[in-house]
C-alpha cells in the first residue's frame, strides 16, 4: 500500500511540474523533469535512499522557480509538483522504516494511519493550489479533472479510515 502511494506521488509530482512547464512553453525543461522523475522511480527499485533528498530539493526548487520567477506559470501545477515531491520524500522515509516491522497487523495499522494523514495534507494542498488557480484565472479543465481525482482519492481514504475505526 505504501509502495503504491510512493510510486504514485513521484509520478504525480514530476508529471505536474512537467505539465506546468510544458503549458508555459518550456518543453525541453519539462523533459528533464520527467527524466528526473524516472531516475527517482529507479532509485526506489535500487533502494538508493539518498536519492529522495535530491528529488525533494529538485521538486521544490523547480516549483519555486515556476511560482516566483516566471509569473505566467499556472500556480496549481507548481503546488501539485511540490506536494508530490514532499509526499514522495515522506513516503520514502516511512517505507524504509516500515519494511522492518515483522507484525503484518501492526504494519497495516501504521500504513493506514500514515497514508490517511498524508492524504489529508495532499487534499489541503490541492485546495490551496486550486484557490491560487482561481485567483490567477488559470483554472482549466485539466486542473478540474485532477482536483476531482484527488478529492475522490481523499474521500476513499477517509471512508476506509472511518470503516476500520469501528
Amino acid at each position: 500500500m505504501t509502495l503504491f502511494a510512493l510510486l504514485f506521488s513521484i509520478l504525480f509530482g514530476a508529471g505536474s511540474l512537467a505539465f506546468g512547464y510544458q503549458l508555459a512553453g518550456f518543453t525541453q525543461f519539462a523533459q528533464w523533469i520527467i527524466l528526473l522523475g524516472l531516475f527517482w522511480l529507479i532509485s526506489i527499485w535500487q533502494r538508493w535512499r539518498w536519492f529522495s533528498y535530491i528529488g525533494l530539493v529538485f521538486n521544490l526548487i523547480v516549483a519555486a522557480l515556476g511560482l516566483w520567477l516566471f509569473l505566467n506559470f499556472p500556480p496549481g501545477w507548481m503546488f501539485a509538483g511540490a506536494i508530490g515531491g514532499l509526499l514522495a520524500f515522506d513516503l520514502t522515509t516511512f517505507w524504509n522504516k516500515v519494511r522492518f516491522i515483522n507484525s503484518k497487523e501492526e504494519k497495516r495499522v501504521l500504513e493506514t494511519r500514515h497514508l490517511l494523514r498524508v492524504s489529508a495534507l495532499a487534499v489541503i494542498g490541492m485546495t490551496l493550489g486550486s484557490l491560487a488557480m482561481l485567483i490567477k484565472r488559470q483554472f482549466t479543465l485539466e486542473w478540474g479533472i485532477l482536483g476531482a481525482a484527488i478529492l475522490v482519492w481523499g474521500l476513499i481514504q477517509f471512508f476506509i479510515w472511518f470503516r476500520n475505526r469501528d
